[in-house]
């Protein structure tokens, strides 16, 4: 059974790590019409930086390239979030969700795919190597009497 969608929204950005701001702020804008907490607000918001900061630093460790932010309200009231790249792409996925793994070098923790597991209901990803990642988020917002759509 499919979810219809009731709003969309895309948003194109390169890869440069002033962008993950914007992202996880236009995330947080276009959920807000859900009428969601401010923890769940920043559960988004939290799980957009990490997918997008993983774009920009796995996806183009060595080059600038594009990021494709799509966003999408479900009439269950669910937020479906979407980072796509067209970079290096991931050649072994279930050891790149492992935490604490990371081809980032040193100063990366290894725990993106981790935390955005923890703040959002689903985490969804797709990777060929030498032609990009996406991964595809959806988080359900609490209906509350008196708020909402």
């Amino acid at each position: 059974m499919t979810t219809k969608e009731i709003n969309s929204a895309e948003v194109r950005f390169l890869s440069r790590s002033a962008n993950e701001g914007f992202a996880r702020t236009a995330a947080a804008c276009f959920a807000a019409q859900l009428d969601p907490t401010l923890e769940e607000v920043n559960d988004i918001k939290t799980a957009v930086s990490e997918a997008v900061t993983n774009s920009i630093v796995h996806g183009y460790p060595d080059r600038l390239g594009r990021v494709l932010l799509r966003l999408r309200l479900l009439e269950d009231n669910t937020v479906e979030v979407q980072v796509k790249d067209w970079g290096v792409g991931i050649g072994d996925i279930g050891q790149a969700r492992t935490p604490m793994f990371t081809t980032g070098g040193g100063e990366r923790s290894g725990m993106g795919f981790t935390i955005m597991e923890s703040f959002m209901d689903s985490v969804k990803v797709r990777s060929a190597p030498g032609k990009g990642t996406a991964v595809t988020m959806r988080k359900r917002i609490a209906l509350r009497v008196g708020g909402g759509r």
